[in-house]
């Protein structure tokens, strides 16, 4: 009897300890857990500029502001009319789009640049018109390595937004002006300035009609086209046929219509080979109007390589709009 009382003792006390050494573990889990959740960093509010009211106080045009007293631009600051600009907002660089402004700020000659003269006239100019401050810190290297490769305007002039650099971002919220974006950061020898208006893409292309080919030959004389071919043949790509089509719907539309069809091209590469290319595209564009109705009589076919340029071939730019198509009215 005593060994059994003795045994149901022992066991009762195993048990305990057991039920005690789980509830331990228990608790050193639950404390983990709670450590873990605190070297969580906390969730980022989302930005919302509706929670933003509106100014109401008279902000000029763009850019809005004038710089402080003693203080200039550096070089000459990007300007854009639509572009993209990144500003912090807890510490993300986020994206926004619209009409643009960066610059270099420096002191004119014989004056001494102070970063608080600068930070402070910016700050107590933009509280005074309603501006609400969004951001006042610094990016992680995380965070620059993320969006950096995105940024187009990446290290030009005015650039914002980099590892440990002190920014302060701002935004005034208007009826009539959309919504201004503001950034600037600062060090004893220079400052540096964003401002986005923000507003929506407008979308200018449209597409080329054969009332717009037939309008510009009857009141210019010429149009001038784009139409794609492979790279340096004279096939013409689907998006080109397309333009084409075109051609030949202002054609049948005007029965007494004739053009002379020019190829152009720009000065890179063999000039030699530059006309040559520009004749077989122009002569392609003749054949497939034939193909679609068109009487070859009311047709000729010409290229001049890079002969007639219609801009410098000294940028990219320039050089695309001399890889041309023109229809010329034949009198």
């Amino acid at each position: 009897m005593k060994k059994g009382i003795l045994l149901l003792a022992l066991t009762s006390i195993i048990f305990s300890c057991n039920k005690k050494s789980e509830g331990d573990q228990n608790k050193e889990i639950e404390t983990e857990q709670v450590s873990e959740k605190k070297d969580q960093p906390e969730t980022a509010k989302k930005f919302n500029i509706e929670d933003i009211a509106f100014s109401n106080a008279s902000i000029g045009d763009f850019p809005f502001f004038t710089l402080p007293q003693g203080l200039k631009e550096q070089n000459k600051p990007l300007e854009k009319k639509f572009d993209v600009c990144y500003f912090p907002i807890d510490g993300i660089m986020i994206p926004f789009e619209g009409r643009l402004y960066k610059s270099n700020i420096v002191s004119k000659p014989g004056e001494e640049f102070s970063q608080r003269y600068f930070e402070k006239s910016i700050e107590d100019y933009l509280t005074s018109v309603g501006a609400i401050k969004v951001f006042d810190g610094k990016i992680s290297s995380e965070e620059y390595d993320r969006y950096n490769k995105q940024d187009p305007n990446k290290g030009d002039e005015g650039d914002i937004g980099y590892t440990d650099e002190q920014i302060k971002f701002y935004v005034i919220r208007t009826k009539d002006k959309g919504n201004i974006y503001v950034q600037f950061s600062a060090n004893n020898a220079s400052g540096k300035l964003n401002i986005l208006q923000e507003e929506a893409f407008k979308q200018t292309i449209t597409k080329i009609t054969a009332d717009e080919i037939a309008k510009d030959l009857a009141e210019k004389g010429k149009s001038i086209l784009y139409i794609n071919f492979d790279i340096d043949k004279s096939t013409i790509s689907p998006d080109g046929k397309e333009i084409v089509k075109e051609i030949a719907g202002a054609l049948k539309e005007n029965p007494s219509l004739r053009i002379a069809i020019e190829g152009h091209t720009d000065n890179s590469g063999n000039a030699a080979h530059n006309k040559k290319l520009s004749d077989d595209r122009a002569k392609a564009v003749l054949s497939t109007l034939t193909t679609q109705g068109i009487d070859k009589s009311r047709l000729s076919a010409e290229g001049f390589g890079s002969e007639r340029p219609l801009a410098p071939n000294d940028s990219e730019g320039n050089k695309a709009k001399n890889r041309r198509v023109e229809l010329v009215k034949i009198k």
